[in-house]
């Protein structure tokens, strides 16, 4: 495919997402349709669709419409890049622009346009990050790093780098975990190569690392991820030698994790009816996802304060059904990978009032310009 053929192919897909079908699905339909796309060209339009889907909201503004075309052109625009290099009319490439698109000239992107943030989320991340929400705005529109975790049961850091560069993938040492290595060169290789065929390294972001490594000595304890979902923190702590127990709300979310854990060699039971005690129980909660918005950009188009306080709801619910489960000088760890107040602090400080047996150990808030994804901990002691 040619890079207009690439263009066109994503404005095709912009349409479907702003029809309502979501992202992934439209990527994947068009991809079975589009026998002739190699990798490269799926690889790209895919970059393609997430660039604009970070940047939808200043996309529309410089493109002039809120659809496939408009977003586009508007990324054409942002970059600096030769419209009509790829607006050529010819065949599989965008139409020509027309007289009006041609002529159109945005005018000055308000505040919130040009950090493609919702009007009323504003008030929310300068409360919540005050002089820093402006630069993690900045940060949330653009592609995040990826990150690996070493299995430090099976190998050391720097063994993982040389095991990954056999197969061409270069990786640093990331400060945020002793286990995180971010990935420099060649990162779709990754699923490919013999170090995560062999349980060697996984995909997991540095922050979430971070939010693990923040947790008390892990080997021995037993443990209860009560939010498993894909698994990524409970292989973690198992790889640290905790004993864990993955259970979700809703079980096909872990479908995979017997699989991941198979092949990291840790044992990883799950269960639908969890039984307490539990010397540490993890709640990484059901959240905004504002910390990650810049992997799951639909995520920040898709909220409105209703679905914000269901969250809040749920994340109340959470809480007081597994502070029931942690045993007597045991553990409560409630992790979101959100970035406001309302989500992280207010929800430990609410359930603290009315948990009088339990005290605040630690907490942490991490934030993309840490490097990684968003996140917040907090380590709350229950009293023995």
């Amino acid at each position: 495919m040619t890079p207009a053929a690439r263009h066109q192919a994503a404005i095709e897909i912009l349409d479907r997402i702003l029809a309502g079908t979501p992202a992934e699905q439209a990527l994947t339909g068009w991809a079975r349709g589009a026998r002739y796309a190699g990798a490269k060209d799926r690889a790209a339009t895919r970059d393609l669709v997430f660039d604009v889907l970070r940047c939808k909201r200043s996309c529309a503004h410089l493109g002039g419409s809120m659809t496939g075309r408009g977003l586009i052109l508007g990324l054409l625009r942002s970059t600096g890049q030769q419209v009509s290099a790829i607006f050529t009319g010819q065949p599989h490439a965008p139409a020509s622009l027309s007289d009006a698109e041609a002529a159109y000239a945005p005018p000055p992107l308000p505040e919130p346009v040009a950090l493609d943030c919702p009007d009323w989320l504003m008030p929310a991340f300068a409360a919540s990050l005050g002089a820093d929400h402006v630069a993690v705005l900045q940060a949330l529109r653009h592609r995040a790093p990826v990150f690996l975790r070493v299995n430090l049961a099976r190998i050391r850091r720097e063994a993982a780098m040389a095991r990954l560069a056999e197969d061409g993938i270069t990786t640093r040492p990331h400060p945020l975990a002793a286990t995180a290595l971010e990935v420099t060169e060649n990162a779709r290789a990754v699923q490919r190569s013999a170090a995560y065929a062999e349980g060697l390294v996984e995909l997991q972001d540095a922050a979430s690392q971070a939010v693990v490594a923040d947790l008390p000595a892990l080997e021995g304890l037993s443990v209860l991820d009560y939010c498993a979902g894909g698994g990524g923190k409970s292989l973690a702590m198992a790889a640290l030698g905790a004993h864990v127990t993955a259970h979700d709300a809703h079980p096909a979310r872990m479908r995979d994790l017997p699989a991941r854990a198979a092949r990291a060699r840790v044992r990883l039971p799950m269960t639908e009816s969890p039984q307490g005690p539990f010397d540490l129980v993890l709640t990484d909660v059901p959240c905004s996802g504002s910390g990650s918005w810049r992997r799951a950009p639909g995520g920040k188009w898709g909220l409105t304060p209703e679905k914000l306080d269901e969250l809040h709801q749920v994340q109340r619910a959470i809480l007081e059904e597994t502070a029931p489960l942690v045993r007597p000088g045991g553990w409560l760890a409630y992790v979101t990978c959100s970035l406001f107040l309302s989500e992280n602090q207010h929800q430990v400080a609410a359930f603290l009032t009315r948990h009088p047996e339990f005290t605040l150990q630690t907490r942490r808030s991490l934030t993309p310009l840490d490097g990684g994804d968003g996140f917040f901990l907090a380590l709350l002691a229950r009293d023995a």
